[in-house]
Formats: C-alpha cells, sequence, structure tokens
C-alpha cells in the first residue's frame, strides 16, 4: 500500500452557471476533478503536524473480490462515507484506505468456474499456462460443466497465478462502482488482503501468537466440508432446515435376564453412523435409564459392545429419551466425546465417503465386517440407504421412519451438510476456553460505542457462547501460507511437535516454495529434512489484521501510532460473529488495546416481503443498474434515509425512496440556479467566505445586511438546522441529520423562497438587499449540511459560485450566521398563512397568479412584521391583519375568477 501525498493539486475555479443545470454526467465529472484535485487524499505532513487527535482514520471492510457487489454493500459502505465526509468538513484528516479481501474460498471457486480449472498441488508448474474457458466459456464458445471431474487440474502456483489475474480484474470493476458512487476514499492507499504487506502482516502476527502460546496445533473433530475440502470455523456456520427422518432403532443388552428389558430403543436421523458408535447416553435424571448406567448394549448391524452412560445434555423429552453417541454425528457428540473421555471410531474420511477402513473392525462381528464392506466407499446419503436396508433385513429397525425437518450446519458458503472429521489443525485462543481472555474481550466490547448501542449485546453473546478456540488453517491453495516447516527424523517421522519457524525477517515466505530455515531445497520430504505445510491461513485469519495492515503496523510506525487505535469501524451486523470480534481479538493480543473506537453497525436490506436479501436466496439486487438509471445522489440519499442498525425495505419495482432522492438533487440544482439569479447587494460578496480553515470552523464573512423580520427568523431557524444535524452527525445518526435538513430545505423552497422573491426581484434599499443576503446565506449552509448525502449536486451547485470544493469547506457553525437569535415563530408562521392563501385561491378554482382585492388574516401579531411579503406572495391589494391563536385566511376577495 502506498501513501498518500501531502501536497495538493490546484483547484479549478467558478464554474459557469448552465442553463438547464441536470444530474447527468455529474459522477464522471466531479470523480475525475476531485482525483485530479487530491480533494479526498490523505495529508500525511498536515496530519502529522496537527497531531492524532486530529485523525479520523477508518477501517474500511474490505469486499470480497469474486463476483459482484451487490445492494446491501451500497447501503453500509454509504453509511460510512457520510461520516467521513462530514468528519473531513470538520476539518479532520480523514484516513480512509480501501482493501480487497481477494483470498479464500468464494475467490477459489469463482476461478474454478471462470477458468474450467481445479487445483491439483502434486503438478508441476506450466510456463504460459493458458486455460480451457474464458468467462465459463471455451475458445469456440461452448460451455463447461461446473463438476471438478470436469475441470482441468493445474498445478497450485498456476492456479495461484489465475486467482490473481481474475481478481485483479474485479477489483477494477468494483473501484468503477465506488468511485460512482462517491465514496471519498484516498485511492492512494488501497492493499490486497493477499498482497505483500497482508502476507507480512498475517504471517507476522501468527508467529508471534505462536511465540506467546496463543497460537496451537492439534488433533480434534473438526467441522468439515466435503465440497471444498477444507475445515470450517464456528464463525462461518450457517443453519438450514434440512428434511430428515428419525429412524428406531434396537440396541440389545448382552446377559439381559429373562425378566430384564433385553433391548433399548433410540431414535436417530443417522443410521449410518452406527458402525461408528461409541455409547449410549440418556440424562442422568431420567428413571427410565437410572438403571442401566454403567452396563452395556451391543450395536445392531455390528454387534459392538458399549457402554450406557449418563450426561447432561441429553435430552429426555427427545424421541426415545437415550442417543447413540457416534464420532461424530454432530457437535453435541464432540462434547459427549470430550467430556465422558470416549475412544474415536470415525467412519466418514474428508471426501465425505465411508472409509475402507473400519476403525476398531476387530470389535465387529463376522456379520457387521461383512456389513461394513457393503459401505466402503458410498457417499453419506448412499450409505444410509443401504444401513436402512440392512436394519430391515435384520429386523432391528422398529416401524417406519418418522420424516422431519430439523437445522442442519453447512459451511456458509457450501452447499452440503457439514461433517465432522478428525484432523490437525491450527488453533489461535479466543476466550472459548480462557476465561482470562473471554473477560478481557468483553471489556474491550465495554471500551467500543458501538452505534447502535443494542449492537453491543450482539458482541457480548458471541463472546460469552464460544465453545471452541478459532480454527485458523483451511486445506486450501490462495490464502496466506502458514509460515510453518516441521523436522523429518532419520527415521522419516514427520516431527509435527517441534515446527520450524522463520525470522521475521524472512517473511513473508511460502513453505511450498521455500526451504526451512537451515535446510536446502533437497532435503524436502527426505529423512533427516524437513516438510512445510500446505495449509493456508482462514482469510478472518488476514482481514482481522486489516487496522494493522492499512496502518503500516511495524513497516510505517509513525503512520501507525497515527491512525490505531482507529475512529470508526463500519460494516453489517452479520459479521459482528466474525470480522468484528476477530479483530478485536487480534487487536487485544498483539497491542492490549481495542482496535477502534467506534463501530458503526448497519441493517440488512431485505425484499418487500421482509426478507433479507442475499445471494443464497436469490434475491439480490446489483448496484449498477440502480446507479445507472437513479443516479449516485439518489441512491445514496436511500441508504441515508436509514438510521444504522435498522433493516431497510427495497422493491426494485417501486424504489420510493431513490425517487425521492432523485428529485431532492434536481430540486438543489433549480433552487440555486434560482438563487444565484438574485442581484448581489452592493459591497456583497456573492456568496460567504466559508474556506476549512485548520480548525475546521467556517472563516467569519464581511458583515451583511440581513435587517428584515422574515430573513432573520429564517437564518434562526436555520441555524437550529445545524445544531441538530451537527449533534446527530457526531452521534453517527445520519438519517436524522438528513431528515431536520431535508425539512428546512423544502420549507426554504416551498415557502421561503416564494414569499421573498418579489422583494428580492423588484425590492428596494435594505428590504431587497435583506432578502438576497439571507438567500445566498440560507444556501450556503443548506449545501453544505447536504453534501455528505448528494455530494455530485451539492459540489455542481457549489463550483457555481466557489473556488475549490465543497468537501473541503468548512462544516457549517451557528456563528457564521451571526450568532441569530431564537427563532420567534415568524416563519412557520408565514408559512401557514401561505397555504391558507394558496387554499382560498385553489378553493375558488382560480389562478395562483390572480389577484386579490381585499383578504382578513388571522393569527399571531408576529405576522404582520411580513406584510409586505404576504401581499407581494399572495399579490393582495388590501391585507388585513387579526390577532387571533390559529393562522387563518378569511373574507377574501378575488379581482377576477381566472381557472386554472
Amino acid at each position: 500500500m502506498t501513501s498518500a501525498s501531502s501536497e495538493s493539486a490546484p483547484t479549478q475555479p467558478a464554474r459557469q452557471i448552465p442553463d438547464k443545470p441536470a444530474l447527468e454526467g455529474l459522477e464522471a465529472t466531479w470523480g475525475s476533478v476531485w482525483e485530479a484535485e487530491g480533494t479526498h487524499r490523505f495529508d500525511r505532513a498536515s496530519a502529522f503536524a496537527r497531531g492524532k487527535s486530529n485523525v479520523f482514520s477508518i477501517d474500511t471492510p474490505p469486499p470480497t473480490a469474486s463476483g459482484s457487489l451487490h445492494i446491501g454493500h451500497v447501503f453500509s459502505y454509504t453509511h460510512m462515507d457520510l461520516a467521513a465526509r462530514f468528519q473531513r468538513m470538520r476539518g479532520r484528516n480523514i484516513f480512509y484506505p480501501m482493501g480487497w479481501d481477494d483470498n479464500g474460498l468464494p475467490t477459489e471457486r469463482r476461478v474454478q468456474n471462470y477458468y474450467g480449472v481445479r487445483c491439483d498441488p502434486t503438478l508441476p508448474y506450466v510456463e504460459s499456462y493458458v486455460p480451457p474457458l474464458e468467462g465459463g466459456t471455451a475458445a469456440d464458445g461452448s460451455g463447461a460443466s461446473s463438476k471438478a471431474a470436469d475441470q482441468q487440474p493445474i498445478s497450485r502456483r498456476n492456479f495461484i497465478e489465475l486467482c490473481e489475474k481474475l481478481t485483479a480484474e474485479d477489483e477494477k470493476q468494483f473501484e468503477a462502482l465506488w468511485r460512482d458512487l462517491g465514496l471519498s476514499v484516498d485511492w492512494s492507499l488501497t492493499y490486497r488482503t493477499i498482497g505483500h504487506e497482508a502476507q507480512l502482516a498475517a504471517q507476522r502476527a501468527f508467529l508471534r501468537n505462536l511465540a506467546r502460546g496463543e497460537a496451537y496445533q492439534a488433533d480434534a473433530p473438526t467441522l468439515w466440508d466435503v465440497t471444498f475440502r477444507t475445515a470450517v470455523a464456528q464463525a462461518e456456520l450457517e443453519d438450514k432446515d434440512q428434511p430428515a427422518a428419525y429412524h428406531r432403532v434396537s440396541f440389545h443388552r448382552p446377559g439381559a435376564g429373562p425378566d430384564e428389558q433385553s433391548t433399548i430403543e433410540i431414535e436417530t436421523t443417522r443410521p449410518e453412523l452406527l458402525a461408528a458408535c461409541v455409547a449410549l447416553v440418556a440424562h442422568p435424571d431420567d428413571e427410565r435409564y437410572q438403571s442401566l448406567f454403567g452396563t452395556t448394549a451391543t450395536t445392531p448391524i455390528f454387534g459392538v459392545e458399549v457402554p450406557v452412560l449418563a450426561h447432561h445434555l441429553a435430552q429426555k423429552d427427545k424421541g426415545s429419551g437415550i442417543a447413540m453417541i457416534c464420532t461424530f454425528g454432530d457437535v453435541t457428540d464432540v462434547v459427549w466425546w470430550r467430556e465422558l473421555d470416549l475412544p474415536t471410531r470415525a467412519i466418514i474420511g474428508k471426501d465425505g465417503r465411508i472409509l475402507e477402513e473400519a476403525p476398531a473392525a476387530e470389535l465387529f462381528t463376522d456379520a457387521g465386517r461383512a456389513a461394513y464392506a457393503e459401505l466402503v466407499g458410498k457417499t453419506v446419503f448412499s450409505a444410509k440407504a443401504k444401513v436402512v436396508e440392512l436394519l430391515k433385513e435384520s429386523g432391528e429397525l422398529i416401524g417406519d421412519p418418522k420424516p422431519i425437518t430439523h437445522p442442519v450446519k453447512f459451511y456458509e458458503k457450501g452447499d452440503k451438510p457439514l461433517e465432522i472429521v478428525t484432523t490437525r489443525q491450527w488453533y489461535i485462543g479466543n476466550g472459548a476456553r480462557d476465561e482470562a481472555l473471554r473477560d478481557r474481550l468483553l471489556d474491550a466490547g465495554k471500551q467500543i460505542d458501538f452505534h447502535p448501542e443494542f449492537m453491543r449485546v450482539r458482541y457480548e453473546n458471541w463472546v460469552g457462547g464460544l465453545t471452541g478456540d478459532w480454527l485458523i488453517s483451511r486445506q486450501r491453495f490462495f490464502g496466506v501460507p502458514l509460515p510453518i516447516w516441521y523436522p523429518i527424523d532419520a527415521d522419516g517421522e514427520v516431527l509435527r511437535e517441534q515446527p520450524i519457524v522463520p525470522g521475521e525477517h524472512l517473511l513473508p515466505i511460502d513453505p511450498a516454495s521455500s526451504p526451512a530455515p537451515g535446510y536446502e531445497e533437497s532435503q524436502r520430504g527426505q529423512a533427516n529434512g524437513f516438510l512445510g505445510e500446505l495449509d493456508i491461513m482462514d482469510t478472518w485469519a488476514t482481514s482481522s489484521l486489516t487496522p494493522q495492515i492499512a496502518g503500516g503496523w511495524e513497516t510505517d510506525p509513525e503512520l501507525f501510532e497515527l491512525v490505531f487505535p482507529y475512529s470508526l469501524r463500519s460494516q453489517g451486523q452479520d459479521i459482528i460473529r466474525t470480522w468484528l470480534f476477530s479483530t478485536v481479538l487480534r487487536a487485544e493480543l498483539e497491542h492490549h488495546s481495542i482496535p477502534w473506537t467506534d463501530a458503526g453497525i448497519s441493517g440488512f436490506i431485505v425484499d418487500p416481503d421482509r426478507k433479507k436479501m442475499s445471494k443464497s436466496k436469490g434475491n439480490v439486487v446489483t448496484p449498477a443498474a440502480m446507479l445507472d438509471e437513479h443516479g449516485s445522489d439518489a441512491v445514496r440519499y436511500w441508504a441515508a434515509s436509514s438510521r444504522l442498525g435498522t433493516d431497510a425495505a427495497f422493491d426494485p419495482q417501486n424504489p420510493k425512496q431513490m425517487k425521492i432522492g432523485r428529485r431532492l438533487a434536481i430540486k438543489v440544482l433549480n433552487a440555486a440556479k434560482f438563487v444565484s439569479a438574485f442581484p448581489v447587494p452592493d459591497g456583497r460578496r456573492s456568496f460567504p467566505v466559508t474556506s476549512s480553515s485548520s480548525s475546521g470552523e467556517a472563516a467569519y464573512r464581511d458583515a451583511h445586511a440581513v435587517t428584515e423580520p422574515l430573513d432573520l427568523d429564517m437564518l434562526a431557524e436555520l441555524a437550529q438546522v445545524i445544531e441538530i444535524a451537527t449533534k446527530a452527525y457526531e452521534d453517527y445518526d445520519h438519517a436524522r441529520a438528513l431528515e431536520i435538513t431535508e425539512q428546512f430545505f423544502w420549507t426554504f423552497c416551498d415557502d421561503y423562497l416564494e414569499l421573498v422573491k418579489e422583494r428580492a426581484y423588484t425590492g428596494s434599499g435594505s428590504a431587497r438587499s435583506s432578502a438576497v443576503s439571507a438567500l445566498r446565506d440560507a444556501l450556503d449552509v443548506i449545501l453544505r449540511l447536504l453534501a455528505p448525502v448528494i455530494p455530485f449536486a451539492t459540489e455542481e451547485v457549489w463550483r457555481w459560485t466557489h473556488d475549490g470544493s465543497i468537501h473541503t469547506a468548512a462544516w457549517p457553525t451557528v456563528a457564521e450566521l451571526g450568532t441569530p437569535d431564537a427563532p420567534r415563530g415568524l416563519l412557520p408562521a408565514v408559512s401557514a398563512a401561505l397555504i391558507g392563501i394558496r387554499r382560498a385561491k385553489t378553493d375558488a378554482k382560480a389562478s395562483q397568479k390572480t389577484e386579490v382585492l381585499s383578504a382578513t388574516l388571522s393569527g399571531p401579531a408576529l405576522l404582520s412584521e411580513a406584510a409586505d411579503d404576504l401581499r407581494g406572495v399572495g399579490r393582495i391589494a388590501e391585507l388585513r391583519f387579526v390577532e387571533a391563536p390559529e393562522v387563518a385566511v378569511s373574507d377574501i376577495v378575488l379581482a377576477e375568477a381566472t381557472v386554472e
């Protein structure tokens, strides 16, 4: 990753106001100008000079570069950008990098399908390799099967090259879309989670975890995806409802007397695991089975004698109340196996098929060994069908299976149920088995300000509910290698308990292609030689270090000290358990610090039926066409209208909020053109001076001539809007800031502007000067209040009258309005009167331009202070005022009945 330059390009002078302002093309126009002028560039020199307290650093989510972005990305990334743009206008130095999460299973699957290949690490590297497919299509235009058997096997190095090639293209498309959306990222601060900096940080952090005893390897039951053939961590699980059936099966009691129960009936959804059964278990308080505890039973078909045990996790009301423990059918089996100290008799291999050699086959009866031989090589599904057939033949299946639907664990990116196999894996302690660490992580969560606050509970529930340490190794190819080798002794035994580690000066390194320190490559795999670790790190093991990667941990210590802990982590709620938690964990282990002070958590995007939009559900809307149709400002408005943590419904057939946002952006263009057309009062600059100062406050303008009561009250109302919107942005409540600003803007356009335009056009002296000054003052503030939400329209308007970007102008303050008094209620009262006048003309089916000979206006006494404006806007010759608590128009006499 490269650091931003501290130099800024010269800014463009003010532009001529177009005859017909339009939104079309603004993204391309201003995007290129911002890049050329360095509008969003992190000014490193300024940041160091001003100090850490003036830096606002953002830990940007690196999107997975293995497909297309969806509307949920647009939603949450816009939320992050609103905070960045607000803080930039407050005068903060914004450190806003962008990463690409380009390693891991999603990328591998996409590469396999895109190029028609699969990785075989045993194959040699092929120079100038040309894959059989490009984009899933062969050179002759034909398609190809996505089955692994039909994909061309290639070496690991060739496969990784294809991964890098495809992700580089994906990243270009992603960047183009983010630029179109108006993300104010510093595009000179980019990184890849498979890049040099990321590998260096990930491997360094792992080696330090290992040195401190926080990382370790162990043979243990592991959740396993048989499609990807890799281990899966707890945080990557997803429950899916699946059809199944309870099978009632008879176990036999050896040596049962004539008056004793000779069988024990259990119910199971996985009869194919009978050969892996190691015990029966019931709840210790279940009177039906208390007399059986400490005895044994023999398994049906296979005749293996297993103990009958007690454990509190057994459910008395589930099935027959007694269950078989297999190694391993589900995670509860793992708990029982560990806590009851049971043997391991696994029968399912990493390919999801029944192993050729049964564990403890010597315990089987002859008939049992013959039965097992019929299962060898079968998939779990086929093995289940065969075992049910054998149970029927032996009479040990009681009744017909009872169909059910129950939740089954899947890898979140997989399409087959997970199995549990025993493998040797690498882990990092995460507090699941270390109470002191768990307490530290809970305390770290308390130090972070969650927005909204209730999202903190999700973090705490995850930390408190962890059942195992973090499994970080993966049996895949495109990822950060685990920097480990193992010595091989003179007998050819691999000594996995004595790993060889490199010095940090050698990082990053790949043990699959580089020899272990102190060895030659010729000693790889030889007696008295070494074996390189082939596993890679889980992608979260890299992404959990995004603050360190982007901030130059150990490679740029001055920068890291400046930006860490970061100011903001912005992300979706669905990855609190993965990305947010793992980042907090790594920061605590390495720095004894929180990684950021604030966490902004966006809600989900749901379809019109309130179902979460996701790729797996097939209801995702891609954003490119949406941006083309409605414009970026309209899409940003839609996202900004939803508070953090709140789900937003989106109907692509009726995108109401986007239409409202587009209307707002167009109105900003037209209203600004209208206001800019009024002649500038003598002795006044065309617009206020609002260049950002080092303190982030607007420089005071020349004294202006806002003197009329209505104008002063409008500015007083606007001052309150500034206060409310500023406080809302400070609290990460962008929706409230938009709401209050938009309400005022429409009042400004529909009421105030209409009320004073006659005075601004044809008035004289101080009255006209007051109207024009107030209009320009208000527009100047409104544009800056709206700039984070609709950056393109506001930039277009700003550049008509200002040199430089609105996004580096100072955020508006009450002080720049001349510290107005509190609103007196004149503007809303006059607005109500204007509505009454308009309604009276409408009821009479007359044009709003119809002259009024006379009318009576009831309301508070202060209404008379705006008498001239009301007469002008209503074209009223004689306006009488009557003091009353409510505003009302009566006795209106029209000069003519002009029908509209």
